[in-house]
């Protein structure tokens, strides 16, 4: 069984032959959520919500680029200074470095070395 699973919605754009090969690739178990059960997507959905109203609802990008530039500030933003409560107040960054150190053999890569820095 792999050692990480992708819980996706039973929609057809995700059926798309590039994300099997990279599941293949990373080893990745890919689940469906079973239909007519939106809770089991809840956190996929409220985060979904959370990018939406911290970008498309909030700001007009006059190109594709500006969007994608926007979203991936974002995202770095998010996991590397944004405090959770449910992962009691670390950043998604901090958690997942602190998973790391108590079991190193779950990860292919070391997330320190994963920092954003100078060369990014």
């Amino acid at each position: 069984m792999a050692d990480i699973k992708a819980m996706i919605e039973r929609k057809q754009p995700f059926w798309a032959h590039a994300f099997e090969v990279a599941c293949a690739r990373n080893d990745i178990d890919r689940c469906l959520t079973k239909p007519k059960h939106p809770w089991t997507n809840g956190q996929v959905e409220r985060m979904n919500r959370t990018i939406k109203e911290a970008t498309v609802k909030r700001f007009h990008y006059d190109t594709h680029d500006e969007l994608r530039s926007h979203l991936a500030d974002f995202v770095r933003a998010y996991n590397f200074a944004r405090r959770l409560k449910t992962l009691k107040g670390l950043t998604p960054y901090e958690y997942i470095c602190k998973c790391w150190t108590s079991q190193p053999e779950r990860f292919k890569l070391n997330p320190l070395q994963q920092m954003p820095g100078l060369n990014t």
